[in-house]
């Protein structure tokens, strides 16, 4: 970034006001009557209904819509681990995009934590407040027992964006690209680069999805994640392969799927040539991808190329799924968000895709005209739509699967 998009990024977050959010009443406060009921003695009568049946906190208070997004800042966006302090304006960044997307209240919270002990101890502590907790920017492969603890401890969702969001939203993309190409995911020979949490994640919910393990390969920094590998995590070795393949080119050689979720220009033209014939690439490194747009294309006529980045088609973001995800969620009180759940996302996400897009959304990106294609296997960020029917699909899945404390909502579509 040049020194005046430097400044203009500084001057966005400090002018007129600093920061991205504020806090706002949503019941008058202007005359006394109203401050009797805003807080004494009104404020009584909804803390005894608590007291009785604490259900009904979603009733009287904002917890139903309420999450929030905390972080121990050591994983923050490709910047390392900078503390909890200095990840402040991204969890203030994600409120912001939950609160566009699907109308969802967010409290961010940083988490000075000296320990993955004594941050879980925090969450669990405050966690009565919410209707949802949002993990953000943690190190791997800590965010992985940090979740696994949090859900088995607390009755509300807990969802850790890096993993399954970014998994979600990769899964819904692929499954198109492998139509649009005549293959499918039980066939299809995956390689993945990057083997932190969006790496596991995403191929653990391609396993649920049909992919098939043995036509799946992880690769880390070291190289291939083999069974004869004695210096991986428990994590990675739920993905280790008996196999001769031992770097990043071996392994791409005869692939028909890239993932790559690591860091820029790891993937050069002989790598890319060495695949399948009619290749998918999802370059998702940013702000430089795994191999680049223009030297990928040149490379291969036959790929279908996904990156990280908006001014390139097929943008992978997040933002397709964690607010929608939340807000399925929060609309029948679900108590964790589960397998079933992020699979009925990639569906809608990927069902969406076919049909015809709305003129508002080529009035947005200055388009005049979007089908699904190549250049277009996963909806835009601004698609109306997105609030419609991922949310309705999150919500049937957790009632469906039993997770769910309140029926379907009346406003939601039917069938």
């Amino acid at each position: 970034m040049n020194d005046d998009k430097k400044q203009q990024a500084l001057d966005y977050h400090e002018l007129p006001k600093p920061g991205k959010i504020s806090v706002n009443p949503t019941k008058p406060c202007d005359t006394q009557a109203d401050l009797s009921m805003a807080y004494t003695p009104g404020v009584a009568e909804p803390v005894r209904a608590i007291a009785d049946n604490p259900a009904t906190a979603y009733r009287f208070t904002n917890k139903g819509n309420l999450v929030a997004v905390i972080t121990d800042g050591s994983a923050v966006l490709g910047l390392g681990n900078v503390g909890s302090l200095a990840s402040k304006p991204v969890l203030e960044g994600k409120a912001v995009l939950f609160k566009h997307f699907a109308d969802i209240d967010v409290f961010d919270i940083e988490v000075d934590a000296r320990d993955r002990e004594k941050f879980i101890e925090t969450v669990i502590n405050i966690a009565p407040t919410f209707g949802g907790i949002n993990l953000e920017d943690i190190a791997a492969p800590d965010c992985f027992e940090i979740e696994r603890i949090l859900q088995e401890e607390l009755d509300i969702p807990v969802f850790h964006d890096d993993q399954h969001g970014t998994a979600v939203i990769i899964c819904a993309g692929l499954i198109n690209a492998l139509e649009l190409q005549g293959k499918t995911l039980g066939q299809a020979k995956i390689v993945c680069l990057g083997a932190g949490a969006a790496g596991l994640s995403s191929m653990g919910l391609l396993l649920a999805l049909g992919a098939r393990r043995e036509n799946m390969l992880l690769v880390d920094r070291k190289g291939v994640i083999r069974s004869d590998r004695s210096d991986i995590n428990e994590y990675k070795r739920r993905f280790a392969r008996d196999t001769k393949k031992r770097s990043l080119e071996t392994a791409l050689q005869g692939a028909d799927v890239f993932i790559g979720v690591s860091a820029g220009n790891l993937v050069d033209a002989d790598m890319l040539a060495s695949m399948a014939d009619k290749p998918i690439v999802f370059a998702l490194s940013n702000p430089d991808p795994e191999i680049a747009p223009e030297l990928a294309h040149a490379t291969r006529n036959d790929l279908i190329m996904a990156t990280g980045r908006s001014d390139y088609p097929n943008q992978i973001n997040n933002v397709l799924g964690f607010p929608f995800i939340f807000r399925g969620a929060l609309d029948v009180h679900a108590h964790c968000i589960n397998r079933q759940m992020l699979v009925a996302c990639v569906k809608a996400l990927s069902e969406l895709t076919h049909k015809p897009v709305p003129r508002s959304v080529l009035k947005a990106y200055h388009l005049d005209n979007l089908a699904f294609g190549p250049d277009y296997i996963i909806p835009k960020p601004l698609d109306p739509r997105l609030i419609k029917t991922v949310p309705a699909a999150v919500a049937m899945a957790a009632i469906e699967s039993g997770v769910a404390g309140a029926p379907y909502p009346e406003h939601y579509p039917k069938g």
